[in-house]
């Protein structure tokens, strides 16, 4: 019988990569489905790849968030100020908000010059 004096990892990586991609892909999904937000229809909604960036949301109370987390207007205007004037800023609005606050949010990406904005909607079914 033949003895093994070393252990091929290659085997275990290939595992691990195929793990992180469903890891990966899970998460998406875990995020996307974390607030409950009703998009709005457009017959001209494309598919785009996911790109890393702001994620912004208003949920149909009106609540704004930042990435997940709850943020009132006048300390994302400090924040927004921060970043570069390419930055991707991706904007997910509730058919049920207010129109008013969606203006404040636009209104405050365009003070701070920033105009690398996606504005998500769902194709209609």
């Amino acid at each position: 019988m033949k003895r093994f004096d070393q252990i091929s990892v290659i085997p275990f990586i290939d595992i691990m990569l195929v793990l992180l991609a469903i890891v990966l892909t899970t998460a998406t999904f875990i995020v996307n489905r974390q607030l409950d937000i009703e998009l709005p229809e457009a017959r001209t909604a494309t598919a785009v790849a996911s790109q890393p960036g702001l994620t912004l949301t208003i949920n149909r109370d009106g609540v704004l968030y930042r990435e997940s987390n709850p943020v009132s207007l006048a300390t994302l205007e400090r924040q927004l100020s921060e970043l570069s004037e390419n930055a991707p800023i991706v904007l997910r609005v509730d058919t049920q908000a207010s129109f008013g606050r969606f203006v404040a949010v636009i209104d405050a990406l365009k003070a701070n010059r920033l105009g690398n904005l996606s504005i998500v909607a769902q194709h209609p079914q």
